[in-house]
């Protein structure tokens, strides 16, 4: 099992991500509306090397995965949502009215059976394997039954190899660009290309802000997303590597390309990070999932409890969206920034260690 049940697999955006109209009018009325295409529409979108066409704005869409499911939210859309699956986490802040209208399939992955009684016109995924052999169906089910499918471009982009075992590997790092033109794309195929770009001008500036005069360049940080026994750990170029990045700071994995390999503790030790950043989880699957199991795990082992980070208790906790490409990668950057600057941190060279 691997160590994430929002996966099926990894989020990782792809550059080719296109969606190009092809071939609506643009003249119907309001009420022609539903009697013919609406305007844009047919609109083909060139994803994850499939072609997928939608004749008119989706209205009973499923999202197979929390990330996906909480750009939909903030886009406005749960009135077009018709289910939901895979949560790790509570629904990201402010979006909790919206998500209560949205009908939970199920809290990990859902049948292929309980989708289709949604009665879809869309399914989207954060992850390839969550519409892949072994997820909830293939993409290839469903369009055979006429229902388009939209997996997130950060999990098949160029540079990630979801069949190198585990979460998979990326020989290119994740930019923030990917969630950005993630979100484009999906506010375009729902006919509402306004609102992704006010949601991606909001997410830049929350970056921006949280980021000013941080000097944490000579800072050490380690992510761990679940598993006492045989952590799941960050590598150099996921979520956690764009928040890294966009914070200033130095990743503790960062000579390792795997997504979330696992890693021994005695290892760890040897690198000693100065801050560990913690997925906190709701999830009950693996072992420490939340964050307080794993402080009191931190504090007890043998191997652990003499780490920098443990004497000094410098704990960061995010959510597992945050440490996946998401609408709360964000969110990630600017808990990690703030709790280096309570860290005392985050002066010249990184000061305070």
């Amino acid at each position: 099992m691997y160590r994430s049940a929002l996966r099926p697999a990894a989020l990782l955006l792809a550059p080719a991500l296109l969606l190009t109209a092809c071939g609506g009018s643009g003249s119907g009325s309001a009420e022609d509306t539903g009697k013919s295409a609406a305007a844009g529409y047919p609109l083909t979108l060139d994803n994850c090397g499939h072609k997928v066409t939608l004749k008119s704005p989706p209205k009973r869409a499923v999202s197979l995965n929390q990330g996906t499911t909480e750009i939909l939210l903030a886009l406005g859309l749960a009135d077009r949502v018709a289910g939901t699956a895979t949560w790790t986490d509570p629904v990201m802040k402010g979006l909790d009215k919206a998500n209560a209208s949205v009908p939970r399939l199920a809290d990990n992955a859902p049948s292929f059976e309980k989708v289709l009684d949604a009665e879809p016109d869309f399914v989207t995924a954060s992850f390839v394997s969550t519409l892949g052999k072994g997820g909830v169906a293939t993409r290839e089910q469903f369009e055979k039954l006429g229902v388009p499918t939209y997996v997130s471009p950060s999990d098949c982009s160029a540079g990630k190899d979801n069949d190198s075992g585990g979460d998979g590997s990326r020989s290119t790092p994740l930019t923030l660009d990917t969630v950005y033109g993630e979100i484009r794309d999906l506010a375009r195929a729902f006919g509402v290309a306004d609102r992704g770009e006010k949601l991606v001008a909001e997410l830049k500036e929350r970056v921006r802000k949280s980021t000013a005069q941080l000097d944490v360049s000579d800072v050490t940080l380690m992510y761990w997303f679940a598993n006492s026994q045989s952590p799941y750990l960050a590598g150099c170029c996921g979520a956690p590597g764009a928040i890294t990045r966009a914070v200033g700071a130095r990743n503790a994995f960062s000579d390792t390309h795997d997504e979330w390999p696992q890693i021994g503790w005695e290892t760890v030790a040897d690198r000693d990070p100065d801050v560990l950043v913690i997925g906190d989880l709701t999830r009950k699957q693996q072992t420490a999932e939340t964050a307080e199991a794993k402080i009191r795990f931190l504090e007890t082992n043998p191997a652990t409890r003499n780490l920098t980070a443990v004497r000094k208790k410098r704990y960061v906790l995010l959510s597992g969206q945050a440490m996946n490409p998401s609408v709360r990668t964000v969110e990630g950057i600017e808990k990690v920034a703030a709790g280096l600057r309570d860290f005392g941190l985050a002066g010249p060279a990184g000061s305070a260690r």
